[in-house]
């Protein structure tokens, strides 16, 4: 532990960056073992930042303990800012590799878990050989990622952005339809209206969320209750699907690349689902930045 007068003359100093990126480290492995192995430090080294940080801020952010590093509430309370930093390090070393000349650079795309690995691939795949030097990265969840915050550079999002600082560009409504494997259908017959899903196998999700909740207050049928599989994970949905273990909803243009899937009352149930592709204001003079985003409006058009 550093002594007092040590203690006193740096909580008048700024804290490195270095000191904030072990910080979060040890957040995230809980023990200074872990963290030094990640950020391929030495133990001691790791645990002097720590100090450092703690001598800086004039705050204890971490107990000892037999099971490792146990955060205080000053830690968690500095968590989001640590994670801010990262976030911030990882767009600059992004725009430091931006080659205009030859629109080099990386640019980080976030989507959701079926647009990411349903819809982008082809795109991507067409940037890359389009434009040799740049890089392409996938945030891949279902979370909203902050790009004000730069955790991704662009997003393919399917709720309208409230941000005034960020560029959005509305394309073509995604629509839902409910779909079933032939296979299945061949054994179980086809449902004549929504009501009739209750005699049949059906796949929804497992939590439920304000926007779920204005979903099944529109169709009661879609009470989770009534699935027969529960998941929060959409691709486990389409495996179902896949697989011919019921009914289930999927996005349109997804469902029809597969002709074993078949649209089930398409009458009776058709969701509009908005779809946006953003990104931050400062990026939009980025050659990098721009031919991507303009390459997912073209897309999803």
């Amino acid at each position: 532990m550093l002594g007092p007068a040590i203690r006193k003359w740096m909580s008048h100093r700024e804290p490195s960056w270095d000191l904030y990126r072990s910080f979060r480290a040890c957040l995230e492995h809980r023990s200074l073992s872990g963290a030094a192995r990640a950020l391929g430090l030495t133990q001691p080294t790791l645990a002097r930042h720590i100090d450092e940080l703690e001598a800086s801020l004039g705050r204890r952010l971490f107990s000892r303990s037999p099971a490792g590093l146990l955060p205080t509430d000053e830690a968690r309370a500095r968590a989001p800012y640590a994670e801010t930093i990262a976030a911030t390090a990882a767009a600059l070393l992004r725009a430091a590799g931006d080659d205009p000349a030859r629109l080099g650079g990386t640019v980080r795309i976030s989507a959701s878990e079926v647009i990411g690995v349903e819809r982008l691939p082809p795109v991507l795949s067409a940037l890359r050989r389009r434009h040799r030097s740049l890089v392409l990265e996938l945030a891949v969840s279902n979370e909203v990622d902050d790009l004000l915050r730069r955790d991704a550079d662009i997003a393919v999002r399917m709720t309208r952005p409230t941000q005034s600082v960020l560029v959005a560009r509305r394309v073509r409504p995604v629509e839902l339809g409910l779909f079933a494997h032939e296979d299945y259908l061949a054994r179980r017959g086809m449902p004549g209206s929504l009501a009739d899903l209750a005699a049949f196998d059906t796949i929804g999700f497992d939590r439920e969320t304000p926007a779920l909740r204005a979903f099944v207050e529109r169709f009661p049928v879609f009470r989770r209750e009534s699935f027969a599989f529960r998941s929060d994970n959409q691709l486990a949905h389409l495996a179902l699907l896949r697989a011919g273990f019921g009914i289930g909803v999927a996005q349109v243009p997804i469902a029809e690349r597969e002709p074993q899937l078949v649209r089930v009352l398409p009458d009776a149930f058709a969701v509009q689902l908005e779809t946006w592709i953003v990104m931050h204001e400062d990026l939009r003079s980025t050659p990098r930045c721009r031919a991507v985003f303009d390459a997912l409006v073209e897309a999803f058009e």
